[in-house]
């Protein structure tokens, strides 16, 4: 099989960036890949680029551990508001299994996402629908020095 190397080109002045990725790990780790790229054109500040990035790999990862659907893909949106406000979006198509903070548990190896969202995003929330459909939300202030 003969596989090209593709370069993707990222709109760098754009308001808002979508794409459709698919629910698995590599997916999880382009929409982290893909995020950062397109902060770093938008000339954010690198703390806010190396927060969003963490936040995006968490709900990414969310999305293709507890909101995987065979053959669905889930959605990674990124807005800038005025240049003062980053909110990132992912949405997946398992909106019965709404995320929340579990309790912190030392013997357990995962569940601790949330609370790195929750330490590193203004707020964060969730938005159900269209059916099946959830969105995880999270914001960030986004002032450029």
């Amino acid at each position: 099989m003969n596989e090209k190397n593709t370069t993707i080109q990222l709109p760098p002045h754009a308001e808002h960036f979508m794409v459709l990725l698919s629910s698995t790990p590599r997916g999880a780790r382009l929409a982290r890949l893909l995020a950062g790229e397109w902060l770093r054109a938008r000339e954010l500040p690198y703390e806010v680029v190396e927060a969003a990035e963490q936040v995006v790999a968490e709900l990414a990862l969310n999305a293709t551990t507890h909101g995987r659907v065979p053959g669905r893909d889930f959605r990674l949106e990124l807005r800038v508001h005025d240049d003062t406000l980053l909110r990132i979006e992912v949405t997946d198509t398992r909106g019965a299994d709404l995320p929340r903070i579990a309790p912190l548990c030392p013997e357990r190896e995962s569940g601790r996402g949330l609370l790195l969202v929750e330490a590193l995003a203004d707020r964060w929330g969730v938005e159900t629908g269209p059916v099946p459909r959830k969105t995880v939300w999270a914001e960030l202030a986004a002032s450029r020095p």
